[in-house]
């Protein structure tokens, strides 16, 4: 059984090396929306494959990170990178360019990483993040499945958080925890 959990953001970006020059040599946001679909072998105690209140915590925390927020290529020159750092409060350093496909996978891994990490207490069976789509228009998305998980190498360690973002992260130290025993 599969159950879907939607997020939203409105993030800003360039896609360097792509084909079209509006979206690898310009700055340009977009409205996001994240659809995170859990699968399970079993229903819990409450018929549920996942109670979407435990998305509530840090899931919801990654992907609110990077809302109205830039998401920098780490491989953007040192001037480029000072720039938006020193400018910019809410920005997210990527070891890969910020393409839909890119954040597709970049949140499958994270989640999957948060979700090992979280302690199920309601008969939960063997809960999975099945995939991830992100939304970058309404007319395109990207879907990374966990089969794709190492399409591309992203090692979550690299992936830097703006001070200001994890400042307003709710259970920070947690969270923190979480992340650091990537």
């Amino acid at each position: 059984m599969i159950i879907r959990k939607k997020f939203k953001f409105e993030g800003a970006h360039i896609v360097r090396n792509c084909t079209t020059n509006r979206c690898k040599k310009s700055i340009h946001g977009h409205s996001y929306e994240v659809e995170v679909f859990f699968s399970s072998n079993k229903l819990d105690n409450g018929y549920m494959v996942l109670d979407f209140g435990l998305t509530k915590k840090h899931i919801k925390n990654i992907i609110d990170s990077f809302d109205h927020a830039y998401s920098l290529w780490s491989e953007e020159s040192e001037e480029f990178k000072d720039f938006f750092k020193k400018n910019s409060e809410r920005w997210i350093e990527m070891p890969v360019s910020p393409s839909a496909e890119a954040y597709s996978l970049l949140f499958l891994k994270f989640i999957s990483h948060i979700l090992k990490n979280t302690v199920l207490e309601n008969a939960e069976g063997d809960v999975k993040v099945s995939s991830v789509r992100v939304h970058e228009t309404q007319t395109g998305y990207a879907e990374a499945f966990l089969d794709d998980i190492n399409i591309i190498e992203l090692d979550l360690k690299k992936v830097k958080f703006s001070k200001q973002i994890i400042n307003e992260w709710k259970e920070k130290e947690e969270l923190k925890k979480i992340l650091s025993s990537l």
